[in-house]
């Protein structure tokens, strides 16, 4: 049964958003893009930053050097079926497919029919160390933010990026890995509340509460918070490639 109610309910929670009006946006300079083409140039290096190898500093360069050494750690174990079901499964039925137009449920029927055949394609994804181009295209729709509307700054648009469900898959099957080698050897931090299972920003709020509840026989209590513009959209990998050989992860999964 179709609820004739449920626009008007998305409507009223802000949950309906207008298409992106594409227009001439300012760069760092003051200067004002002049074309749809520049526009969408400048939007993209706001979104996913080059990595520029002349740019490096010293200390830089010697962990760029560092991921390029061979890599020592024994092999991962193979994915079982169950895993990859239990990852397809996870996948959200109301999410929009990425570029292929595959919609999760089909991924989900085709775990069902044929589980030892897409099994065999994630297992032979990790033995050739391999995450298949294609599933690193995304489709970016840019959204623009809530009350930025008249702004000419290209940090209005928030970008979603709708992916293959294939590699969303594959990404999913490799977290829980990484995940369980960390886990297991102990190297996860207590103080870390953010990307880690059962836990939230409300954990993170208590300990600082308790934290400051034990204090209150100090002179000063201070506390510092920093917001990272783009953080994550400038992820460095060859830092994060480091950090994984640091902590000794199968060689697969680096």
């Amino acid at each position: 049964m179709i609820n004739p109610w449920s626009a008007i309910y998305k409507m009223a929670a802000g949950q309906i958003h207008r298409a992106a009006n594409i227009t001439t946006l300012r760069r760092q300079d003051g200067s004002h893009t002049t074309d749809l083409q520049y526009t969408l140039r400048l939007m993209v290096q706001k979104f996913a930053p080059d990595d520029n190898i002349e740019d490096d500093e010293e200390i830089q360069g010697q962990t760029r050097a560092r991921t390029s050494e061979p890599i020592d750690t024994e092999d991962d174990v193979e994915f079982t079926i169950q895993e990859v079901k239990n990852a397809v499964q996870d996948l959200g039925n109301k999410n929009t497919p990425g570029g292929d137009g595959i919609p999760n449920e089909v991924w989900k029927c085709v775990v069902t029919i044929l589980p030892k055949y897409l099994t065999a394609i994630y297992n032979g994804c990790l033995k050739d160390g391999v995450f298949p181009n294609r599933w690193k295209k995304a489709k970016i729709i840019p959204i623009v933010k809530p009350g930025t509307e008249e702004s000419d700054e290209v940090n209005k648009f928030r970008p979603i990026s709708l992916l293959d469900s294939g590699g969303k898959v594959l990404e999913k099957l490799l977290i829980n890995r990484i995940n369980h080698h960390m886990y297991s050897r102990e190297h996860m931090g207590d103080n870390q509340f953010g990307f880690r299972p059962q836990t939230s920003t409300v954990d993170a709020a208590l300990a600082i509460k308790t934290f400051v509840q034990e204090s209150l026989d100090a002179e000063v209590i201070a506390m510092v918070s920093l917001d990272v513009q783009g953080a994550f959209d400038a992820a460095w990998w060859p830092g994060i490639l480091r950090e994984m050989k640091e902590y000794k992860c199968p060689q697969e999964l680096i």
